[in-house]
């Protein structure tokens, strides 16, 4: 006779935590959007005032502009990320093997630096779609979607130029954890944004990039903070929600469980 499985016991597998991320990207997505419209814009304007004029010209369906990049983004940086800490941590701790904070903290950087630079083309995308609503018919990029984004951008630019602003987005990605990290990481995420967003030959270096930015003062460098800021919480809450529910109902059974 079958014995009951405990589903708090299941084990996720490594592509879980992407997928849970994807699923509340859905969720803050209109946030993300109104924070890359906040840091590509000259001048002060206040979230209220962004948010105002984007529904006021597209509606509601405007706050989802590139909601496929976004997903997009979440199934490779995201899912990098998940991925690469839950390998390391299950190779550093058989046998009963407990992991010391250092490692735990080496590894967690080891994997956001991983899972920024896979997720660069996905967040480059990210970044146009989002911020396409804003330029002149004319100069809209028009990506389909986040697949045909990167497809163009492959043709169009090139390999390298897929990969602008991974220099940020990795910095970011090691960065990143808790409410502190978006204050400490804002300046890198304005830059990613920018370097991303901007033509072919814009920017020749950070450099170029960090100064464009300082014309308006320091204050430049943490556009978008608020946005940010509050969506992170609800983010993350929702990646571990959603990383819960996928675990219990699709994990692997516990092997003593499965051999019964």
């Amino acid at each position: 006779m079958a014995v009951p499985v405990n589903k708090s016991q299941r084990i996720p597998r490594w592509y879980f935590g992407g997928v849970a991320s994807a699923m509340a990207a859905c969720c803050t997505h209109p946030l993300d959007l109104l924070k890359v419209h906040m840091q590509t814009q000259q001048g002060k304007k206040s979230l209220f005032f962004m948010a105002k004029k984007l529904f006021k010209s597209d509606g509601v369906l405007g706050f989802y502009n590139g909601l496929s990049a976004s997903v997009l983004r979440q199934l490779t940086y995201s899912m990098t990320r998940f991925a690469v800490y839950d390998v390391g941590r299950k190779s550093r701790t058989k046998d009963g093997r407990n992991m010391p904070f250092y490692e735990k903290v080496a590894l967690a950087g080891t994997a956001g630096a991983m899972g920024g630079f896979v997720g660069t083309p996905a967040d480059l995308v990210n970044v146009r779609m989002q911020n396409d609503v804003k330029l002149a018919p004319e100069q809209r990029r028009g990506y389909k979607n986040g697949f045909d984004g990167l497809y163009r951008v492959f043709r169009q630019e090139g390999v390298a130029k897929m990969f602008s602003g991974a220099t940020m987005a990795t910095s970011r990605a090691v960065c990143v954890t808790g409410g502190i990290a978006t204050f400490l990481t804002m300046p890198l995420d304005v830059m990613k944004t920018r370097m991303m967003n901007a033509p072919p030959g814009t920017y020749k270096s950070i450099l170029a990039c960090a100064k464009d930015i300082a014309v308006n003062g320091p204050m430049g460098f943490f556009k978008g903070f608020m946005p940010a800021f509050v969506r992170l919480g609800p983010h993350t809450v929702l990646t571990f929600m959603f990383l819960e529910q996928i675990r219990m109902n699709f994990g692997d059974d516990p092997p003593a469980a499965a051999g019964t």
